[in-house]
């Protein structure tokens, strides 16, 4: 201790010894942020007492670089999922404002439909599904709203009907139970619990009315969740203003 003294010796402080807490060398970042650099109270490493401070120092502050990482990750994410949100939103509104009827492909075999036609579509759900130029137009509609399984499923459960031969009966009811009853299909439809078994029951022995209980869910789904968003939908008004102008001009 005296040779110390005499000599100008001091130990270094370890307690009260400043940190550099500047910018990070761009060079050096990569480093850090990874764990893999040294700290700048390396220099102290060398004394056996300064060893615990060196590696409290080297273990903050690469948490900090991995938390701001996490951050900006998470960050990212989020921008990600809202960018889709937003594109998926814009894709289901993107309807063009000049929609006329000679655009809307023909699922069904149809005339096109008078001005009058298209303004009695707006009075009951009843008269658009009746008409079907009127069914064309809904199903476009429901297309951009990814429920054109609902179409589907009634026009596939009317057309099954109309059959009376024993063994196309039982393939068309099979194909409808696989494209739209089954759990497993893309395009099911939603059904409660209840009529499931229903159609479970009368699949032992299918008639043409097997879908019956479904047919009328579905029909009230879209009655009540896409028709009245249909008649405030640029493709309906669209082809009321459309009408109106044809009206007019003749």
């Amino acid at each position: 201790m005296c040779l110390r003294k005499r000599s100008g010796y001091r130990p270094p402080d370890l307690i009260n010894a400043k940190i550099y807490t500047g910018p990070i060398p761009a060079e050096r970042g990569g480093e850090l942020a990874m764990g893999g650099g040294r700290s700048e109270t390396s220099a102290l490493s060398g004394t056996g007492g300064g060893r615990g401070m060196t590696t409290t120092q080297n273990s903050q502050r690469p948490n900090a670089c991995c938390f701001c990482w996490c951050c900006c990750c998470s960050c990212s994410c989020l921008t990600v999922r809202n960018e889709e949100e937003r594109r998926r939103r814009s894709r289901r509104k993107r309807i063009s404002q000049d929609t006329k009827m000679e655009t809307i492909p023909n699922c069904e075999a149809c005339t096109k439909p008078s001005a009058e036609e298209i303004r009695l579509w707006s009075q009951s759900f009843d008269k658009l599904m009746r008409n079907p130029a009127g069914r064309n137009v809904f199903r476009e509609f429901l297309r951009t709203e990814y429920s054109e399984e609902n179409m589907l499923f009634w026009l596939a459960c009317e057309d099954l009907k109309k059959e009376i031969n024993k063994s196309a009966i039982e393939e068309k009811a099979r194909s409808i139970y696989e494209d739209y009853i089954s759990i497993l299909s893309p395009k099911e439809v939603s059904l409660d619990a209840r009529v499931r078994e229903v159609i479970n029951r009368k699949m032992q022995d299918p008639t043409p009315h097997a879908f019956e209980d479904a047919q009328l869910q579905i029909y009230t789904l879209m009655h009540r969740d896409s028709y009245p968003r249909f008649l405030s939908s640029n493709i309906y008004k669209s082809l009321i203003h459309g009408g109106s102008r044809t009206s007019s001009e003749s």
